[in-house]
């Protein structure tokens, strides 16, 4: 094969790939259009019956009037021979023939006719039962397409929620992380003040009650400890001084 007929084979394997997706995208629309096909031929079948049941009819009309008038032959040829009339009797019997050939032809015609319109309402009967289901099926079809698009658009909209909540808890994490990091730092440059400074040894000494200003349970026993009791407030206040009564201010006793 040359080069050019593998080319040309492609542009058709691609022109049927392009063709077959097309139809596979419309397929609803296409089998909506058979059925109306389907069911406008059917209807012209139902014409064509008529005219073939008219017809059957006309043809029998015909063969009753031929009935009537080989009565009428019979009649006139016994007629004729009663009265000894063989020449008249032979000219009504060669009509009598026609007339017994054209029953026969009718008879065959309506054998006919009637044998045509079994099969035709047979075949439409056929086609409107099997007519009926494939509407039955396309509407199956129908639900189950609009089901499934509906769940199709459900997934994909929980799909792309779902991304978005990925995402957000992706962005907390890293901001929780960052602010954990930003907290440790400022702890550890606190720790690192506090042992270059005055701030560890300051705060031992407060724990231990040895600061001026730190009050604790064994600084308070031991003000208790080393001055009077009379002395000692409980906010470390002086007592206030005794009152000097003098002598002008005693008021002398009567006996």
């Amino acid at each position: 094969m040359s080069l050019l007929q593998k080319i040309l084979t492609l542009f058709r394997g691609t022109a049927h790939e392009a063709g077959q997706a097309v139809v596979d995208a419309n397929a609803l629309k296409i089998l909506d259009q058979e059925i109306r096909d389907a069911g406008n031929e059917l209807v012209r079948s139902k014409e064509e019956l008529t005219k073939v049941m008219a017809q059957r009819q006309l043809q029998a009309n015909r063969s009753k009037d031929r009935f009537a008038k080989k009565a009428e032959y019979e009649t006139y040829i016994a007629g004729a021979l009663r009265q000894g009339n063989e020449q008249l009797a032979r000219e009504v019997a060669e009509r009598l023939a026609t007339v017994e050939t054209d029953l026969k032809n009718d008879e065959q015609a309506i054998n006919s006719f009637d044998a045509s319109i079994s099969q035709l309402k047979t075949a439409i009967t056929t086609t409107e039962r099997k007519l009926a289901r494939v509407k039955q099926q396309v509407d199956t079809v129908k639900a189950t397409e609009a089901v499934q698009r509906a769940q199709t658009a459900v997934a994909a909209r929980h799909s792309g929620a779902t991304g978005k909540v990925t995402t957000a808890l992706d962005s907390l994490e890293r901001i929780q992380t960052r602010q954990a990091e930003r907290g440790a730092r400022l702890q550890a440059a606190a720790q690192l003040e506090a042992e270059s400074g005055d701030g560890d040894l300051n705060a031992r000494l407060a724990n231990a009650g040895l600061l001026p200003e730190s009050t604790s349970v064994d600084n308070i026993l031991e003000r208790f400890r080393e001055k009077p009791v009379q002395q000692l407030t409980h906010d470390n206040t002086l007592a206030l001084p005794a009152v000097e009564v003098k002598e002008t201010d005693k008021v002398e006793r009567k006996d």
